[in-house]
Parts: structure tokens; C-alpha cells; sequence
């Protein structure tokens, strides 16, 4: 800014005061603007990382969460037990087989199996070059705790295949009558973080776990994962070496600094190394309780630093356009001083105008405020309708699956009522057997009576899988496995209704890309559609299809009954439309599957065979997968078909 020169001993007149006042107000206002739309919008990028934060944490927990009692299960198999009876003297390709078979229903990475000294006897990967048989497994937490008598559970890298994982562990008792009796062996469940780091890199933010140590195991970030949140020190270094938790890993600091901390509990930070060393973040933590990590998720404050030049730059705009009206006016002034003795009128005409155009632009602005308002009130209650309308789908398809539950409740009964007189049976046999000291015959109505539990809790086990609430991540997902679940929960209307299943599709798995618990509802619906429409039909038979044109797979359900009338094919879909009696249904099982359907990526169609009946034919993804060998089925599944 160049020197206004001036005499000197002279004091600075009005105009030069006003030049060097100008440029400081300029600088003022758009400085206080700055910081109040930084304010503002820390606090809205504040809200928007609480919740991304809270939703992540919760995904997080409950994918680790679901698969926790798996181990307790299978040590409860009679298999594991017996092998661990007579090790040495079985063979023990069946049980890695049954660990494999359990491995993929789970969708888990390792099932294994330790002797009581902590060395593997079977896994599920018996068939690859880094098995885990033989290897000795005594120093994982996850060991200690079983072997003591309580469930473990465990993070770390893999000793042999180093890839990350959580683990979860049950003792295997064969004897649980005596006081000091032991566990035999430890049941442990791998399972692999990759899929939620995936599911995180989907978002506009930077997240990351670290666990009580400060290690960063987890994150959507590639380059930071096996990094420290903070410095180690060589003692802590080596002890996190001894511990084998992390391998060999280097864990070198991740270069985070905070550069500011806010009165919320929130940080501001920065990289000083690494790809995310250009820019700043917001950060905020968030504490899990359950597994004693914490949860971190870093918010680029591009859009921060965007609404501060946005606001200095309209401020600055507002202040020039004040001091052009400002000047306007005062030469307007001067102008009507120096004419005022020659043209009052024409003093007041301007005079006039000026005020006019005053209140114009104030009104303007009022209506420009008031406008702002209204549209943002509109978004608002636009986005919450929006979520309440994701909502109420999403319970009315819980709400369809549990009347699916309603209507197999007769076949679940009836299934139910046989081994529970059979249970009665056996236990009046019992007692009479130890009251005439029969031990040995009292030992065997005991197991019977153990196995006609464990056929209970199998049928009970397939009500909850089948009223679980579905996730939002497709995977690959086996046809095949949908339809024999889907046949096992109608296994006794089908016994009774002597239906004869036709199934037409080739041994090898066939995979589409789709979501697990909704594919199995839609088949559940549309098989007990088609055993309602053959309640009348002499022979019925339920026909089953699977075909794989280029990229797509074709699924059919044909049934021989009745049919559709033409003119009701059309509106089959609509929710609320039904071809039943009063009383039979609502109408929306077919319109809540099209839904789920259209949502997984394709479509279905109902037709009426030549043959009479009806068909409906869903046509999904193809997945990549679909070369996979499919899983051989265990001995529950073949007795359910």
C-alpha cells in the first residue's frame, strides 16, 4: 500500500484518516466473518462425523458379535468329542471336512480345533500349504482363557498366514461331573476384517481402530493400518514384539499431530508424513466398550476452509458495496449543497430515490432470508421423510418374514411335539432303569434324550436365522444353500401335504451377487405361495430351477396348481393385492419380495406354464464365484431333503 505523503508537522486530515480506516475494515469484517463460518461449519462437520461414527462402531461390533457362539456350538458336537475320545486311533479327515462344511455356511475365515496342550489336531484349511494342524497355538490369549474353562477372545495377526483377524474360543468338555475336571480341547473361530475396512473406504472420511496399545490394526486408509496413533517407546516396542500380537511388524508412527483441541471433545489434525500429509482433518474418538478399542474418524476440512473464503469473500463484497453506497451518498450530499440554492427540487427528487431504493433492497433482502428459510426447512423435512420411508420398508419386510413364521408355526409345533414325547419317554425309562441300578441302559435314554435336544435347537435355530434382520452388503451367495434352507423350514408341510420336489440344476454351486437373508425370504415366499396354491391339487409337485445365461442366473419356482388368471398377472406385485380368500394374507409377500428383488439388482416374473400351474422365475447377477466348488452337504442337511 503506498505512503500517503503529507508536510511535515501538519496533522493527517478526514480523507487521509478514511483511505487508512477503509482497507482496516475490509480486513476486519472479512476476518470476523471468516471465523464465524469456520465456527459453523466445525460444528455441522462435528454432527456429520458423530454419526458416521456411531453407525461404523456398530457395524463393526455386530459383525464381530454375530459369530460368537459359534465356537461354544461345535464343541458341543458329538464328532469333536469323540475324536478327542479316541485321538490317535480316528481318522481325522472327517472333522476337517465338518470344520470346512461349517467354515463356509458361517462365512468365517478358520475353524479349528486344539488339543488340551495347545496343538492343532483338524482345521477347515487341512488342504492348503499354511495349514494350522501341528502348530502350536499355547501362547494366544485366546488358548489360556479356554483351557481355563471360559470363552476367549482374541486380536492379532496370524502366525501363518499374517493376515489380520479376530478370534473367538470355547473349551471342549468331555467330562463335566467331577469338580476338577478339565477341558480336553479348544474350539477357535478366525474371523477376517477386510470386508468392513471395504465397506469403510465407501466413505467421505478417514477411519481407523486402534486397540488399548495405540496400534492401528484397522483402517480405510491402506497406508496407515500396522501403524502407532502415537510414538513408541523402545520398551513398548519390544513388548508388543513379545506378545507375537502384531508378528514382525515395524509399527512405526502413523505422523499424526493435533494442532487443536475443541471444547467438544473433537481435534483438529494433521499428517506430518505419509499420503495424507497435504491436508487437515477433523478428528473425533469414540470408545468400545465391549472389545477396549477405539474407533477414530478423520473429516477432510476441505469444505471448512471452502465456507471460509466463501463467507470472507461475500462479506468483503457486502463491505465494498456499504462503502460504494457510502461514497454514492456523500457525493450525492455534496452535490445537493453546492445546487441547493438552485434546484430544491431536484435535491428532493434524489433525496427520494435513494430512500426508495433503501427500502427496496432491504425488502429484498428480508424476502431473500425468508426464502433461505422455507428451502431449508423443506430439505430438512424431505430428508427425514426420507428416512422414515427407508424405515417402514425395511420393518415391513421383518414384519412379512415374521408372518412367514406364522404360518410354518403348525409344522414347527408338530415337529416340536415328537421329540418332546419322545424325550418324556425316554426319561420314565431312565428313572425306572436307576431304580432297578440298570447305569448302563439309564446312560443310553440320557443320550437319546441329549440328540432329541440338539434336533430341537436345530429347529429352533432356523426360526431365528430366518426372522434375523438382513445387512446392506452383497456378497456372494450360493442358490442352492438358499433353496435347502428355504426347504428345510417347510420340510414338515411337505411331509404332510406329501408334495414331491423336482429340483433341476447341475452339482456345481451356482453364486449370484445379493444379500444372503433377503434372497433366502424371497424364495421362502414364493415356495410357501406355491404349497397354499397346491392344497387342493391331488399330486402336487413343487418344481425347483437354476439357469446361468451369459452374467445373469435364472431361478424358477413352479408349482401345479390352479395357476393365475390372466387378467390378474399384471397386479400380482402390488402391495396390498391378493388372489386369497379373506383372512389368508395382506397382498404384500409378492410385493415386498419384487422390492428386495429390484434391490438386489434384478427382476421377477410370473407366468402360467403350459402345463398348468404357476412360475415364478427371479434373474439375478451372476457372481464371479461362480466356479467355486460348492460345499458337500452335512448330515442334517441331507436328512431335512
Amino acid at each position: 500500500m503506498p505512503r500517503i505523503p503529507r508536510r511535515p508537522g501538519r496533522p493527517l486530515s478526514a480523507r487521509h484518516w478514511l483511505l487508512l480506516l477503509l482497507p482496516l475494515g475490509l480486513a476486519m469484517v472479512m476476518w470476523q466473518a471468516a471465523q464465524v463460518a469456520r465456527e459453523q461449519a466445525l460444528q455441522n462437520l462435528v454432527r456429520e462425523a458423530e454419526n458416521e461414527l456411531r453407525l461404523s462402531a456398530a457395524g463393526l461390533e455386530s459383525h464381530l458379535t454375530r459369530h460368537d457362539y459359534l465356537p461354544q456350538l461345535l464343541a458341543s458336537r458329538e464328532m469333536v468329542k469323540r475324536f478327542l475320545t479316541n485321538r490317535g486311533h480316528q481318522d481325522p479327515m472327517p472333522l476337517n471336512v465338518l470344520l470346512d462344511q461349517f467354515r463356509a455356511i458361517a462365512n468365517v475365515s478358520d475353524v479349528y480345533l486344539l488339543d488340551r496342550y495347545g496343538t492343532t489336531l483338524a482345521a477347515s484349511n487341512w488342504h492348503l500349504d499354511n495349514t494350522f494342524i501341528g502348530h502350536n497355538y499355547a501362547f494366544r490369549s485366546y488358548y489360556q482363557d479356554a483351557i481355563a474353562g471360559g470363552r476367549g477372545r482374541f486380536f492379532g495377526l496370524g502366525t501363518q498366514s499374517l493376515e489380520r483377524g479376530y478370534y473367538f474360543s470355547a473349551p471342549v468338555w468331555l467330562d463335566t461331573t467331577t469338580p476338577d475336571a478339565r477341558p480336553e480341547g479348544v474350539m477357535v473361530i478366525k474371523v477376517l476384517l477386510d470386508a468392513v475396512e471395504a465397506s469403510w473406504a465407501e466413505q467421505d472420511a478417514v477411519l481407523m481402530v486402534a486397540d488399548q496399545d495405540n496400534i492401528i490394526f484397522m483402517a480405510s486408509h491402506p497406508a496407515l493400518r500396522m501403524t502407532a496413533l502415537y510414538p513408541l517407546s523402545e520398551q513398548e516396542h519390544q513388548a508388543l514384539l513379545a506378545t507375537r500380537r502384531y508378528a514382525d511388524e515395524p509399527l512405526s508412527p502413523s505422523g499424526l499431530e493435533v494442532f487443536e483441541r475443541r471444547e467438544d471433545g473433537s481435534r483438529l489434525v494433521r499428517f506430518t508424513q505419509g499420503p495424507l500429509g497435504e491436508g487437515s482433518h477433523l478428528g473425533l474418538a469414540r470408545h468400545m466398550e465391549a472389545f477396549g478399542w477405539n474407533m477414530h474418524i478423520l473429516k477432510p476440512l476441505d469444505a471448512v476452509l471452502k465456507a471460509q473464503w466463501f463467507a470472507a469473500l461475500l462479506a468483503g463484497g457486502l463491505y465494498g458495496v456499504v462503502i460504494l453506497a457510502g461514497g454514492v451518498g456523500w457525493q450525492r450530499l455534496r452535490l445537493r449543497r453546492e445546487r441547493e440554492l438552485f434546484a430544491e427540487r431536484e435535491r428532493q427528487t434524489l433525496a427520494h430515490a435513494r430512500d426508495e431504493l433503501e427500502r427496496n433492497v432491504q425488502l429484498r433482502t428480508r424476502d431473500l432470508t425468508e426464502t433461505n428459510r422455507r428451502l431449508s426447512g423443506e430439505i430438512e423435512e424431505r430428508r427425514r421423510a426420507e428416512e422414515s420411508l427407508r424405515q417402514t420398508q425395511d420393518e415391513l419386510i421383518q414384519a412379512a418374514k415374521l408372518a412367514v413364521l406364522g404360518q410354518l408355526a403348525a409344522g414347527i409345533n408338530h415337529e416340536l411335539n415328537q421329540p418332546l414325547a419322545a424325550i418324556r419317554a425316554y426319561a420314565e425309562n431312565a428313572r425306572l432303569f436307576l431304580e432297578r441300578q440298570r447305569a448302563e441302559a439309564a446312560d443310553a435314554n440320557l443320550a437319546q434324550i441329549v440328540e432329541l435336544t440338539e434336533r430341537m435347537a436345530e429347529i429352533s435355530a432356523q426360526l431365528r436365522q430366518f426372522s434375523r434382520k438382513s445387512g446392506s452388503t452383497l456378497t456372494a451367495v450360493s442358490v442352492q444353500a438358499c433353496f435347502d434352507y428355504a426347504l428345510r423350514l417347510y420340510q414338515a408341510r411337505l411331509r404332510s401335504d406329501d408334495v414331491r420336489v423336482e429340483r433341476h440344476w447341475r452339482e456345481e454351486a451356482v453364486w449370484v451377487h445379493a444379500d444372503l437373508v433377503r434372497l433366502e425370504q424371497v424364495l421362502v415366499n414364493l415356495i410357501g405361495n406355491a404349497l397354499q396354491a397346491m392344497a387342493e391339487t391331488p399330486e402336487p409337485r413343487l418344481i425347483l430351477a437354476i439357469e446361468t445365461p451369459p452374467g445373469q442366473v435364472r431361478i424358477s419356482v413352479t408349482d401345479t396348481g390352479p395357476g393365475i388368471p390372466e387378467a390378474q398377472l399384471s397386479r400380482i406385485f402390488e402391495p396390498f393385492y391378493t388372489t386369497k380368500s379373506p383372512g389368508s394374507g395382506l397382498g404384500l409377500g409378492l410385493s415386498i419380495s419384487s422390492r428386495i428383488v429390484s434391490d438386489l439388482g434384478g427382476r421377477i416374473e410370473a407366468t402360467n406354464p403350459p402345463g398348468g400351474g404357476a412360475c415364478f422365475t427371479l434373474t439375478l447377477p451372476r457372481d464371479e464365484r461362480s466356479d467355486a466348488p460348492c460345499p458337500a452337504p452335512t448330515e442334517e442337511q441331507r436328512s431335512h431333503a
